[in-house]
């Protein structure tokens, strides 16, 4: 803990997805400020090395979750969270993965694996939490999307891109479900980031058709290079995140927000995308309007 810090101010967080990237990231910058850490994985075996490197190893607990078990599974973990320090402050779901493929040659069954990680797993996840967060009318929930929500033109992204749209209107909703019991939603849309989430995901080729032989091959070679184009640090990303969450540091004195956008790429994007929609918008209104019933 802190100097100064109190108790009651050091928050529970609990991480999905440690083992490596944003997640892992994260926990080493919570820990740095003093908090508490419940760190998850699939595998717990590769993220023991969170606690023997911590500075102070009763500060985090580490559990070996997958998301895709189902609820039934899902919430006895949960429970036995809970039970280490007693609550759960912090939920940051951060847990996925990005599957890359042209939507023809991938179909519903290669979306719908998507979806189960992204989604339905972020889900079960999310649902076991609250109950602890509503019986104390206090917490946060951290939904980890992405700017490929917002902009998946690139062909091979629709998998990826849609799962975390689909996240993020259902973490919209829940903000306003979730907000008479002083629960607080933040969706982060990073991009541009090295944590290879997307640029290392293998692509889908088990049904190739030889019409898109070009264009598949064109996004194989442009993913194979991202990788070398790629600036944001996700070390810095995770601090402003801790920020924006304790409400100090970059973020004191500023209003809660629904979405966190980070890195340069995102905000250019995100941006670019919103004024595009308005374009189309303000450009149709008259065809648009005046579609009410006549009286």
């Amino acid at each position: 803990m802190h100097s100064g810090e109190s108790e009651s101010s050091q928050k529970v967080w609990l991480i999905t997805g440690t083992s490596s990237g944003f997640g892992l990231c994260l926990v080493k910058s919570v820990l740095a400020r003093g908090d508490l850490v419940i760190a998850t994985a699939r595998d717990v075996t590769k993220i023991k090395h969170l606690q023997e490197d911590a500075e102070n190893s009763q500060n985090i607990r580490l559990l070996e979750l997958d998301i895709v078990s189902g609820e039934a599974v899902i919430r006895p973990i949960i429970a036995k969270a809970a039970e280490f320090w007693g609550r759960i402050d912090v939920l940051v779901n951060n847990a996925g993965y990005g599957a890359k493929g042209l939507l023809e040659e991938t179909g519903s069954s290669q979306l719908r694996l998507q979806y189960d990680t992204n989604v339905f797993g972020t889900l079960d996840v999310t649902n076991a939490v609250l109950p602890y967060m509503r019986i104390r009318k206090s917490g946060t929930i951290v939904m980890i999307g992405s700017r490929t929500s917002w902009r998946s033109e690139n062909p091979a992204t629709g998998l990826y891109g849609s799962s975390k749209a689909a996240l993020r209107v259902l973490s919209e909703t829940m903000a306003t479900e979730l907000a008479p019991f002083s629960i607080r939603m933040l969706i982060v849309e990073p991009a541009g980031f090295r944590t290879n989430s997307l640029s290392n995901a293998s692509f889908y080729t088990g049904n190739m058709i030889s019409d898109y032989d070009e264009m598949r091959e064109k996004a194989m070679v442009w993913y194979e290079t991202l990788n070398g184009m790629i600036r944001g640090d996700p070390v810095k990303a995770m601090e402003v995140l801790t920020d924006v969450v304790r409400g100090e540091g970059k973020a004191a004195g500023r209003p809660w927000p629904l979405y966190l956008v980070l890195g340069e790429v995102g905000v250019a994007g995100i941006s670019e995308k919103c004024k595009n929609v308005l374009k189309v918008i303000d450009d149709w209104r008259d065809v648009s309007v005046g579609l009410d019933v006549d009286v």
